[in-house]
């Protein structure tokens, strides 16, 4: 059934909150879980399902996303027939989004010989079963069936998330924003499935009547008119459209429950591997409820961490409910608490540094502490 269903991976997503660690990257190529990247889950969610064909909309182009991608080969999508293409384009104007680069390549979706589409983002992160969600779309003949989770907590996250308003039959009435003032809420997973003639419609409607610029909108505001249907997904979910949100739910990932279902044995989470040595730990480390990479030196403290590949953490330095992405040192004694570190960091020795947990403290790329001149080491 899903050889017969299209991935389309929708990047136009807002980074605005996450500005620090994607101010060299997009959203979907961020480091997660130790070796991973966002984007991993949403493509291993589709091939896991069968889906052989996956094109992914990009609105920049980035060096760190097609290098992580390569020819898709991970996920079993180095295909002469279908498999994995990348659409981008680079723009700075506010007033451009996906219908844009939608239109601009809606050859792709004309030529492409599947009937159903999966329309999703990359910055909810689960393991789902789209076999299930499709079989159920096709069952109930309706325009467009959209996945959501009932939450209790949509005061505390999920900012700024669609909000859906579903009668008893499943049918979604309404769409609004999470603006927090509420803790139960049905909120939107930003995955859309329906026919791939009706998506090629919408765009060709949208550029039309120039009245929506996102594929979401026109659905959102025709829902009087199409039969909008829901999909309720019961596992877990985070939603990684902030700072706080992404470093909330890495530390979820330490524990084990959460990591057993998200990394499911049934449904595997693929993403680009690279060689390296097992880590290294050293006479008198310490480490405790935390995920390393492969080629990490540990020779000090290590507590609800997780470590990335290739990170030296040096005698003495102690890391409580930090990450730290590859290709880092941190010096002799130095103590870091709440901190999240991109890649090429080096923290000299004897530096302190510490964030909060609800605002955690991030140290950008190539950033070496031995620079007192550095806003954070004054």
């Amino acid at each position: 059934m899903l050889k017969s269903c299209l991935g389309i991976i929708n990047l136009d997503e807002n980074e605005d909150r996450l500005r620090e660690l994607t101010r060299n990257r997009p959203l979907a190529s961020i480091p997660i879980a130790g070796r991973y990247r966002i984007i991993d889950f949403i493509i291993s969610n589709l091939t896991n399902a069968g889906v052989k064909s996956i094109g992914i909309f990009s609105k920049m182009q980035s060096r760190s996303l097609m290098d992580h991608l390569g020819n898709g080969r991970p996920w079993d999508l180095n295909r002469k027939i279908d498999g994995l293409r990348l659409f981008n384009f680079t723009t700075t104007d506010p007033y451009i989004d996906d219908i844009t680069n939608f239109s601009n390549n809606v050859e792709y979706l004309y030529r492409a010989g599947q009937e159903y589409v999966i329309f999703a983002s990359s910055y909810m992160i689960c393991n789902i079963d789209f076999k299930d969600i499709l079989r159920k779309h096709i069952e109930s003949n309706c325009d467009v069936t959209m996945v959501y989770k009932k939450v209790s907590n949509a005061d505390e996250s999920f900012g700024d998330c669609d909000v859906l308003n579903i009668d008893e039959k499943g049918k979604i009435l309404s769409v609004g924003k999470n603006i927090g003032n509420r803790k139960n809420a049905n909120v939107g997973m930003g995955i859309y499935i329906m026919k791939k003639e009706f998506l090629i419609h919408i765009i060709n409607e949208c550029v039309g009547t120039g009245r929506y610029r996102k594929v979401k909108s026109y659905i959102y505001n025709s829902l009087d008119k199409l039969k909008v249907e829901s999909y309720e997904f019961t596992g877990y979910l985070a939603c990684l459209n902030s700072l706080k949100a992404y470093y909330k739910a890495s530390m979820e990932l330490l524990d084990p429950k959460i990591n057993k279902e998200l990394f499911s044995k049934e449904r595997p989470i693929y993403t680009k591997t690279n060689d390296e040595i097992p880590v290294r730990y050293g006479n008198d480390c310490v480490v405790r409820n935390s995920i390393l990479g492969n080629g990490c030196s540990i020779d000090g403290t290590v507590e609800n961490s997780i470590i990335f590949r290739r990170v030296h953490i040096s005698k003495g330095a102690v890391l409580k409910n930090c990450i730290i992405l590859q290709n880092c040192i941190i010096g002799e004694n130095a103590k870091l608490c709440n901190i999240i570190t991109d890649k090429f960091v080096d923290i000299g020795a004897d530096k302190e540094l510490k964030g909060d947990v609800n605002i955690p403290l991030v140290v950008e790329k190539n950033v070496i502490s031995t620079n007192m001149d550095h806003p954070l080491f004054i």
